[in-house]
């Protein structure tokens, strides 16, 4: 198996419906922004091939809905760290596989 650092990003067009776009981070070579545009908070997320942006709801003044995402967000990274700890101490323990969890905002 090939562990070399990669970005995955492919496109969804399916006539009638809205494009889809996903991007995979599959290395530890990200860099993290926390800025401030314009009075709003932007969160990036960057490798070599691809940028993501995280920000308010259209991009207006934070409302709930963005705080509850930040929270999530928060909630999310730290359960990777988590993880990435204890696998990083113990290897043999990646034979479990967790369920995912939705933690889309609502």
């Amino acid at each position: 198996m090939n562990n070399e650092p990669y970005t995955h990003v492919n496109m969804c067009l399916t006539p009638g419906k809205a494009p889809r776009v996903g991007v995979s981070f599959h290395t530890a070579q990200i860099h993290l922004y926390n800025l401030l545009v314009n009075g709003r908070p932007v969160l990036d997320l960057s490798s070599a091939d691809a940028t993501v942006s995280i920000s308010t709801n259209g991009a207006g003044p934070v409302s709930d809905q963005d705080v509850t995402l930040a929270r999530e967000l928060f909630n999310a990274a730290a359960r990777y760290l988590a993880d990435c700890e204890r696998l990083h101490t113990d290897p043999s323990s990646s034979d479990t596989t967790s369920k995912a969890t939705d933690q889309t905002a609502a």
